[in-house]
């Protein structure tokens, strides 16, 4: 068999794969979105059933039917969270120069809008290149991550978060020192550069060893009673980072603020 009836026949095995790989996609989807939402509304809904028939139960009983509804209640969430995951994969990927001021600025003003009530003092860089991304991914990006910018520092009097920039040397993956780094290769394009975006607050932080389980599903540092959410901001931001070719890294300080470093390709 020649050398280009062997690459054929290889290109059609990959075509192959990646049918199946679709079709266990779909299947997937479908059972995160009809199959297992069932058992946890009838869940939910016997344990209502439940409180309502004996409305003089002891408070111990009632407490347990509580955390039923609402262990149900996160669960159900906690599908919502890994559809939403799997559909990151999908989301078509269209790169192109996108100005990255007016972005950030229309998601702040967002954030702002949403909590009026917080002092925030905003450090914006003026002069950001433009990077080769998809402006809608790279939104989302930014919504995740100055939204945990704003939670973890709703503590203090006066929040104070910065985002700053500069040119970056990309690092091998394999051969970087910390896992939880931001640590990348990519393919650079002639006379493109890598830029890498820093946001700081001066937030609660986190145990700096613990920085990698960050970028773990549903991982939290911090009890769900004082900062809500599911823990998936950065993992997708990771993901939809790299579908645009870039990277993301994670720093802090116990109660010394927290650094997310965003590198990407500046324009062709």
């Amino acid at each position: 068999m020649s050398a280009a009836s062997e690459q054929d026949v290889e290109v059609e095995r990959l075509k192959h794969e990646l049918a199946q790989l679709r079709t266990e996609f779909q299947d997937f989807t479908y059972s995160v979105s009809h199959d297992l939402r069932a058992p946890l509304r009838h869940i939910r809904a016997f344990a209502q059933v439940i409180e309502e028939d004996l409305p003089d139960a002891p408070p111990d009983i009632r407490g347990h039917l509580a955390t039923i509804q609402q262990s149900a209640q996160l669960l159900t969430q906690q599908l919502d969270g890994l559809l939403m995951l799997s559909r990151l994969g999908q989301q078509e990927v269209k790169l192109q120069a996108v100005p990255v001021l007016p972005l950030l600025q229309s998601v702040l003003d967002e954030l702002q809008q949403q909590q009026p009530q917080r002092q925030v003092q905003w450090h914006l860089a003026q002069d950001f290149p433009e990077l080769w991304a998809d402006a809608e991914l790279l939104r989302q990006v930014f919504s995740h991550v100055l939204d945990n910018a704003m939670k973890f520092t709703r503590k203090r009097e006066l929040a104070q978060i910065d985002i700053t920039w500069q040119w970056a040397v990309p690092v091998d993956t394999e051969t970087a020192a910390e896992p939880h780094a931001t640590a990348f290769a990519p393919t650079l394009a002639q006379g493109q550069k890598l830029c890498q975006i820093s946001i700081s607050d001066n937030g609660i932080g986190f145990v700096p060893e613990q920085a990698s389980k960050l970028f773990k599903v549903f991982a939290k540092l911090h009890s769900l009673r004082d900062f809500e959410g599911l823990g998936l901001g950065l993992v997708a931001s990771r993901k939809l980072l790299s579908r645009m070719g870039g990277s993301m890294g994670i720093s802090a300080q116990v109660d010394g603020g927290c650094q997310v470093q965003i590198s990407l390709p500046s324009r062709q």
